[in-house]
């Protein structure tokens, strides 16, 4: 009896120390994973801005004193590498995600919408694709665009962008259309709307937190593609800022100034495009979340 009287007595003060320790380890936790994300970046912006030797000789010391000649370097460039890359860069990426979106938001709103097992049936096969790696891919799509003479241009990399990420755009608008009551489109029928006015002027906007998501999401990820623009637009036809860092590393040059330079100068556009977006993000995230 004493004995339980005991563990009676230990159990507010063991669960104390408990609670003290999750208050700790939590705070701990979360400086530790913010410190290894932040790592990478602090080495990119800490290297800009020092001279090449230096960035060798202690890679994680502050630059001081700073200096832009590495963004001057990659600027000013006489291949012009970098501009030739942010050109084909803007125009890959907002083309890709225009038609991404408004091709994705009217096949979401169809599945949504559709009654049968048909839709349901497409849905699953269209989101099989997300599982699939582009690399595994890559060698039938580069026939298919041999095929259409679409290789080694910039329409070529657009078609097979719009191919690979329809089905997660598709899998953000399904999501969310279901949200909207569909009385909404009742109500514009009874006005005399046909179904193409009906999802422009009535649905279409109410999905601009989706349409956020969506935007935002494949911008970075068409943006930071690699693969694609390296092997479908070729050395002949151009690069992209991703392909301008490899190609900025020849194989004699070690200037690792120019190529944090390239870096830095590369995420601009994009981090700008995320920030002029990020308002509506995480509702699109969530909005499909509450209704299957």
């Amino acid at each position: 009896m004493t004995l339980v009287l005991d563990r009676e007595r230990a159990r507010p003060g063991v669960a104390a120390r408990n609670g003290r320790a999750r208050t700790w380890l939590r705070p701990v936790a979360a400086v530790l994973v913010t410190a290894c994300f932040f790592l990478p970046l602090y080495l990119v912006l800490a290297n800009v801005f020092k001279p090449g030797d230096e960035i060798v000789r202690s890679p994680a010391a502050l630059p001081f004193p700073p200096t832009l000649d590495n963004l001057t370097a990659v600027l000013t460039r006489t291949d012009h590498l970098f501009w030739f890359g942010l050109i084909n860069s803007v125009e890959i990426t907002a083309i890709s995600i225009t038609v991404l979106t408004v091709l994705s938001a009217m096949l979401g709103h169809y599945l949504a919408r559709a009654a049968g097992p048909l839709p349901k049936i497409a849905l699953a096969v269209l989101l099989c694709g997300l599982m699939v790696p582009p690399a595994v891919i890559m060698t039938p799509i580069t026939e298919v665009l041999r095929t259409l003479g679409l290789m080694t241009s910039v329409a070529g990399v657009v078609l097979s962008n719009v191919g690979y990420y329809v089905p997660f755009g598709v899998f953000v608008f399904t999501g969310f259309v279901k949200t909207i009551p569909v009385e909404l489109e009742e109500a514009a029928a009874l006005d005399g709307a046909g179904r193409f006015r009906t999802f422009w002027q009535v649905i279409f906007p109410l999905l601009r937190p989706a349409s956020a998501s969506v935007l935002i999401f494949l911008g970075t990820w068409i943006w930071n593609d690699f693969l694609n623009p390296l092997i479908i637009l070729g050395p002949a036809s151009g690069t992209t800022v991703t392909v301008g860092v490899y190609r900025a590393i020849g194989e004699h040059q070690s200037d690792y100034g120019a190529v944090f330079a390239f870096m830095f100068l590369a995420s601009i556009p994009i981090l700008v495009f995320y920030l002029a977006f990020q308002k509506h993000f995480v509702k699109g995230l969530t909005g499909g979340a509450s209704k299957g």
